[in-house]
């Protein structure tokens, strides 16, 4: 593992990422079948749990934990009630949970939970975790003294039904949508609780169609393994994707999952194929793309098929599309994204991408 000397917060990467949902044997077949991840692990009342369970699926080095109450009257209830099914748990693998937590919550951090050690017979997880904006949970997971499926507490998941993987490897990164005037104050957290930089930021002259707005930081701890792009609402003639989201998730949370791929027209033909819908964009984008990207290795009339977009930065160019709401509520989506070097996050393809969010959000009656 190599680290930043910098990082007052050395993480190793994203460990899983946990949703609450209404129905999680119902999500984890949505997942097995559209994106193409792998049953793992299971916890449930035939492992001894009474409030819920959770299906663990995996794809490459992507950890997808789905989690359903129970009972009504449970916190986990109470989540998707208001939420509906969203981002709960966005989980950091760390050296040290422990040192994670005291580092932490001595900076300003509301804790979740303090430290605690799982045991089974395949060794022992060690947890901890803090707020961060809305409810979403950053959990810190030190694992390297364990060898099970997932962690202590779950059972190894091995249904007949396994669909192939569709090629996605790694998670980019996770976007947090807050309020108005938030975004500052959760990049401030991030700088100073959790020792990230800003990487980028766009502010509503970069982000903005003839009817909304938003602004948006991105901040990365030292490996730039760990990405959170934080996004708020900017004036705008009419209500904004970031509002929309807000109304209907009622509160801060985590708008999309970008997920990397080697190969985005491979991943996006084969999740096309499997019902993912996702977001159209007009074939005028590509009349001129070379022009704007320079040469890329990808034939443009297969990326127009798909309705990939690409933009390049100093250091390459990446490829990238995205999902219609996986939910009915138009809340939490998915990107897809390839680098070709690229390290930035797609700046030249926000309009076409919001004018497309827009024909979706004029479609709900939302706009």
């Amino acid at each position: 593992m190599t680290t930043s000397k910098k990082d007052i917060l050395p993480l190793i990467g994203f460990d899983h990422i946990e949703m609450y949902v209404g129905n999680a044997k119902q999500a984890a077949h949505f997942y097995q079948t559209a994106f193409g991840f792998q049953p793992v692990a299971y916890a449930g009342p035939e492992t001894g749990l009474r409030d819920r369970s959770s299906y663990v699926l995996r794809q490459h080095k992507i950890q997808l934990v789905l989690t359903s109450p129970i009972s009504p009257e449970s916190e986990i209830a109470e989540h998707v009630k208001r939420h509906g099914d969203g981002v709960k748990m966005l989980a950091l693998e760390v050296e040290d949970a422990a040192q994670s937590w005291q580092d932490t919550t001595s900076r300003g951090a509301r804790s979740y939970m303090e430290p605690k050690t799982l045991k089974d017979d395949e060794g022992e997880v060690r947890v901890s975790g803090i707020y961060t904006y809305g409810e979403t949970v950053h959990l810190f997971v030190e694992r390297k003294n364990y060898k099970g499926p997932f962690m202590p507490g779950f059972e190894t998941w091995d249904p007949e039904y396994k669909p192939e993987p569709v090629g996605l490897l790694v998670v980019d990164h996770c976007v947090g949508n807050v309020g108005w005037g938030k975004m500052d104050e959760w990049c401030k957290f991030y700088r100073e609780v959790m020792g990230f930089d800003q990487l980028v930021s766009f502010d509503d002259k970069d982000i903005s169609t003839d009817y909304t707005a938003l602004m948006s930081k991105v901040m990365t701890n030292g490996n730039e393994k760990v990405k959170f792009p934080i996004n708020e609402p900017a004036e705008g003639k009419k209500k904004s994707q970031i509002e929309e989201y807000l109304d209907f998730y009622h509160g801060a949370g985590v708008q999309h999952i970008a997920l990397l791929t080697g190969n985005i027209i491979e991943t996006v033909t084969a999740m096309r194929s499997r019902g993912v819908d996702f977001l159209f964009v007009p074939n005028t984008y590509y009349d001129d793309l070379k022009e704007r990207v320079g040469e890329i290795d990808e034939e443009v009339e297969a990326l127009q098929k798909l309705g990939i977009l690409v933009d390049r930065d100093e250091d390459g160019y990446l490829l990238q599309l995205f999902t219609k709401p996986v939910l009915d509520r138009p809340t939490v989506f998915f990107e897809i994204i390839q680098r070709k070097g690229a390290r930035s996050f797609g700046k030249g393809n926000f309009k076409a991408l919001f004018e497309a969010i827009e024909r979706e959000q004029a479609r709900r009656g939302n706009l």
